[in-house]
């Protein structure tokens, strides 16, 4: 499975973007896909996950400005953010795999294949 993060790039505060994430190979609809992000000097951070197809979850500090969509027809992932804050500013990620399970969705640990990543920078 190979993933490709794009959508990223330079937006004032208070702007939004679409990120999205395409799966190719031995990709399916089962698979679980996760976003996280990484800001400079920082650890890298849960942002939301799709499930197994089935439901979406939201860290629980982002919700209400983080939405994940998933359209299959084009194994795609997407990461809506709006109202973009400067700490939003990182490297986000897209992450994919067949075996993550419930409890450990936020651990970047439980991802197999992981995508090179898409800058977002968020200028106040």
């Amino acid at each position: 499975v190979q993933l490709q993060a794009s959508g990223g790039g330079f937006v004032q505060a208070g702007g939004s973007l679409r990120l999205s994430c395409v799966a190719t190979g031995r990709f399916s609809t089962t698979y679980t896909v996760a976003w996280f992000r990484q800001a400079p000097g920082k650890d890298r951070e849960f942002v939301g996950v799709n499930f197994r197809n089935a439901y979406t979850v939201i860290a629980e500090s982002m919700k209400g400005r983080f939405t994940i969509s998933r359209v299959n027809a084009k194994n795609t992932v997407y990461l809506q953010i709006s109202s973009l804050r400067s700490e939003d500013t990182a490297v986000y990620y897209c992450a994919a795999s067949s075996s993550v399970i419930r409890s450990n969705v936020a651990s970047p640990t439980a991802y197999v294949h992981w995508g090179h990543g898409t800058l977002v920078t968020v200028s106040s």
